[in-house]
């Protein structure tokens, strides 16, 4: 049980979606390329559990909005570790989120995301 796992939920606009879509494949194989064994990303779907807070309320998401809700799988906190170090540097990450936040068009607000690293508590495949 020695993986790490990064998570992360964000709102996207449901207008650029596929946009986004486009941008986070192309990401997938960047974090990949650093470390990652796995990367996902989910549309929500089923969203409200009546007594606890929503993604939806967390992230302020609007009508016109999806929420994403995905994680990055590492063999290690040292794998992601150096991974988080070095994506953010990587020219192809730059050239991949500058159209997301453009003011003017803007799909992703980090400013509404939220994120967190994770170590195993517990863990049944099967």
């Amino acid at each position: 049980m020695a993986n790490y796992i990064d998570g992360f939920v964000l709102p996207v606009p449901k207008i650029y979606l596929d946009e986004y879509r486009q941008v986070a494949e192309k990401v997938a194989q960047i974090w990949k390329a650093y470390g990652a064994i796995a990367y996902f990303e989910y549309l929500g779907n089923d969203m409200v559990l009546e007594g606890t807070k929503s993604f939806m309320e967390v992230v302020a998401a609007k009508e016109d909005e999806e929420i994403v809700f995905g994680w990055v799988v590492f063999p290690s906190k040292a794998v992601r570790d150096l991974a988080n170090s070095k994506v953010p540097l990587d020219p192809r990450m730059t050239d991949l989120v500058a159209p997301l936040v453009n003011p003017e068009k803007l799909i992703f607000d980090a400013s509404r995301m939220v994120y967190g690293g994770f170590k195993p508590l517990v863990r049944s495949n099967g």
